[in-house]
């Protein structure tokens, strides 16, 4: 007899997570499938880490306090507001679990973040996924009217990944002031440090007050920590005491957080390199542009390549020299803005397939 398991579970959507690259006929591996830092840790960074892993024989700490402190002087909100978690993705899980159930609804934009159905599937809601916009961005007006009192959970992404583009501040204003207040409303900012957009959403600034918005944000990006798994999120306390509650005991370890107490100390130089990271982005996206290609105005360390039906073609050449991209099947590729030689090989294979 078969053991008994959730049925619900057995089609579950499977997250895709870039694929490492293979060698390419001189030997180079480039990996631009997910959307990580260019940069290596910086080298204050690196000394941190190694401190901290002298103490790996012992827990690590359970609330977090030094974390915790660490992000709290850094964006200048309360400790209670604030919970830690290994990855934004793991915070995305907790929400769900927290807010939804069976019978209950999660809504969501997409093509986005990969999580979005599964967490919904953990939870056993109902998944609520809107198209987006042809220029892909979030239908602010369609999400809205998919929200029903069923509804328990409404997920934004900004910048969207894959696609790019960032909300607007009026985009969310508007959302909310047509959703039930007692609805919670999670606005994922995983990519926020490269947004240069000035109408464009900063949840912590602009919406971190309210009592049913809770911001999420991450060290894997910008900071170049993927490695380590700290995210983070900002919103009501007693949404923030609740999160704490669920999440799983010594899930950010002692090295993250030194890693991030570091990071945080030199943020000056890590700004500098996600300007230098913007500036290639701005680079490549007009030559692309000028090619022929209509891209959505991506705001975040990573461009969307609409091919269609060209994108199992665009992707095999691509690796077949070495390169990894996130390939969508017949929609299109998404592409970490690298260094300047790679991105400059990606331009060039995609002269191939200007329209």
């Amino acid at each position: 007899m078969p053991v008994r398991l959730r049925s619900d579970l057995v089609n579950l959507p499977q997250y895709k997570a870039g694929r490492r690259p293979q060698p390419g006929p001189d030997g180079r591996m480039v990996k631009l499938s997910s959307n990580e830092n260019p940069f290596p840790p910086l080298p204050s960074v690196v000394a941190a880490i190694a401190a901290a892993a002298a103490d790996v024989r012992e827990y690590p700490d359970p609330a977090a306090v030094r974390l915790t402190t660490s992000i709290s002087h850094h964006i200048g909100v309360a400790p209670e507001r604030i919970a830690v978690g290994t990855g934004a993705v793991s915070l995305v899980t907790y929400l769900a679990l927290a807010a939804a159930g069976p019978g209950d609804e999660i809504v969501y934009p997409w093509r986005s973040f990969e999580a979005y159905p599964i967490v919904a599937a953990l939870a056993g809601a109902t998944a609520r996924p809107i198209p987006l916009s042809e220029a892909g961005r979030h239908d602010i007006a369609a999400m809205r009217a998919a929200v029903t009192d069923r509804t328990r959970l409404l997920f934004l992404c900004s910048p969207n990944n894959p696609t790019g583009p960032a909300l607007t501040r009026e985009e969310v204003r508007t959302l909310l002031a047509g959703v039930p207040e007692d609805l919670l409303v999670v606005l994922d900012e995983a990519y926020a440090e490269y947004v240069r957009d000035p109408f464009a959403v900063n949840g912590i600034r602009d919406f971190a007050d309210r009592d049913n918005v809770i911001v999420l944000r991450s060290f894997s990006k910008a900071y170049g920590l993927a490695g380590l798994r700290v995210g983070y999120a900002v919103g009501p306390a007693d949404v923030i005491a609740l999160l704490r509650s669920v999440a799983l005991p010594f899930g950010v370890t002692d090295i993250a957080a030194a890693a991030v107490a570091a990071s945080l100390e030199n943020a000056d130089e890590l700004a500098s390199r996600v300007t230098a990271v913007v500036t290639e982005r701005e680079r490549i996206v007009d030559e692309l542009s000028q090619l022929g290609f209509d891209l959505p105005a991506t705001e975040a360390n990573f461009y969307w390549l609409p091919l269609g039906g060209d994108t199992g073609a665009f992707t095999a050449e691509c690796e077949s020299l070495g390169i990894t991209v996130r390939p969508f099947a017949d929609e299109g590729v998404r592409i970490t803005v690298g260094m300047p030689d790679d991105n400059d090989r990606v331009v060039d294979i995609a002269r191939h397939f200007a329209p």
